[in-house]
């Protein structure tokens, strides 16, 4: 190799040096290591961490509130309006009461699904807002059908029904077990096991029938009871009961069986002050 040629080689291998080393390829190639060390680091960090999460607990959630007896379960021993998921995951509005006015503590629980008491609220409705419900949950109010269906098919239930006349007067009719069937069996209502608080028995006339309303007929009359006393019940031919009918203020022989009365403690022509009807299960020490 000549002179010039050495001076070359030299000027190159210096040129090459310069370009790796300092030039624009070293800045990519310093790049890349910071990236390299970056993805290593991430790996590691997954190696310690994943194990750790394996053998780890989840955060435990309490269950939603099924029913009112639920929320009373969790402290919430004041009666009021509360949330409960009746069937898991949709949100309804309920008044719970958590013992009546100078009842026992344990007397509580009771998911209301019916109540009257003023005659705010119109009760002669069409299926539809039967089956959803209606009303004021702070007043009165009808929890609705398929609720009560949703609650029942998963706990076996009782049922109270409070009730108060004009003069102060108070009674109740309790039942062991309740339960209502699916739309397409009718919400056909299962009721016995009566006790007596005063009221009589009018309610167990009426196990085994379906719910009807003035748009929907399912009762066992001939016509359709719901449009002959205006209400919506379990009616066969045609009832006993009318918690549903229209609010009347006490006594009044010209309005015959369309109020809201319950025949064995008021008779057909008394139309009641205030009417509630609740469920709470019955698989627990109360």
């Amino acid at each position: 190799m000549g002179f010039k040629q050495g001076i070359k080689a030299w000027a190159l291998q210096t040129r090459l040096e310069n370009y790796f080393f300092t030039g624009p390829a070293q800045k990519k190639a310093n790049l890349l290591l910071k990236l390299l060390k970056a993805v290593i680091s991430y790996q590691v960090f997954l190696a310690l961490l994943l194990p750790l999460l394996a053998g780890s607990n989840p955060v435990s959630q309490d269950p939603l509130p099924t029913d009112c007896s639920d929320i009373y379960a969790n402290e919430q021993k004041v009666s009021g309006v509360y949330t409960i998921y009746p069937t898991g995951d949709t949100p309804v509005q309920v008044y719970c009461d958590m013992g009546s006015e100078g009842s026992l503590p344990q007397d509580g629980k009771w998911t209301v699904f019916q109540r009257r008491m003023d005659g705010s609220v119109n009760f002669y409705r069409p299926w539809e807002q039967y089956k959803k419900g209606f009303g004021n949950k702070y007043g009165e109010y009808w929890l609705g059908l398929e609720n009560l269906y949703q609650l029942t098919l998963k706990r076996k239930y009782e049922l109270k029904v409070d009730l108060q006349d004009f003069a102060g007067g108070k009674a109740y009719a309790r039942y062991t077990t309740f339960s209502v069937e699916s739309e397409v069996n009718g919400y056909k209502l299962h009721v016995s096991g009566f006790i007596n608080g005063g009221a009589g028995d009018a309610l167990q006339g009426h196990s085994g029938m379906k719910f009807s309303t003035f748009d929907k007929d399912q009762d066992t009359w001939k016509d359709n009871c719901a449009k002959s006393y205006l209400g919506a019940f379990w009616y066969g031919t045609c009832h006993h009961a009318n918690p549903n009918g229209i609010y009347l203020w006490g006594k009044d022989p010209t309005l015959f069986a369309i109020g809201n009365v319950w025949n064995q403690w008021k008779d057909y022509d008394y139309g009641l002050k205030f009417i509630s009807m609740k469920i709470r299960p019955v698989c627990e020490n109360l």
